[in-house]
């Protein structure tokens, strides 16, 4: 199965991996191409760092075949290599992904996530009024 890291933000993803013959694929995808390419892949593992966004991007590869799997950004951070940009992001991705010891964080529904957003404004709502 191959293993990709994959690095998500707002307009451009990008994307890192090994080929079987050791070549290393460095790619930067707008954000409309993502699933496209992704939709042209056999089925792989995609580590990704977990955040709101990373859930949902989680369960679009999880409908193509491929198994994602999100990871705490602070565990992620300890194989950034160089200075921190998207393809070093990547890069630690997909060297984290691939470790025994990584601690993983479940893929959240919409409904989980629709949940906690209204936990965590009642919480901001209950903490500002106690503010005044």
């Amino acid at each position: 199965m191959v293993t990709i890291g994959l690095d998500i933000s707002k307009s451009w993803f990008q994307i890192h991996w090994i080929t079987a013959d050791g070549e290393i694929i460095r790619k930067k995808l707008a954000r409309g191409k993502v699933l496209d390419f992704f939709s042209r892949l056999p089925s792989c593992l995609v580590g990704l760092e977990a955040c709101g966004s990373a859930h949902h991007w989680a369960r679009e590869l999880i409908k193509l075949g491929h198994k994602a799997r999100l990871m705490p950004a602070r565990y992620v951070r300890a194989y950034v290599k160089t200075n921190k940009h998207d393809a070093a992001d990547a890069e630690a991705c997909w060297e984290a992904v691939q470790r025994p010891g990584m601690r993983f964080v479940p893929v959240k529904t919409v409904e989980q996530q629709g949940i906690l957003m209204l936990h965590r404004t009642r919480d901001l709502l209950f903490d500002s009024a106690q503010a005044r």
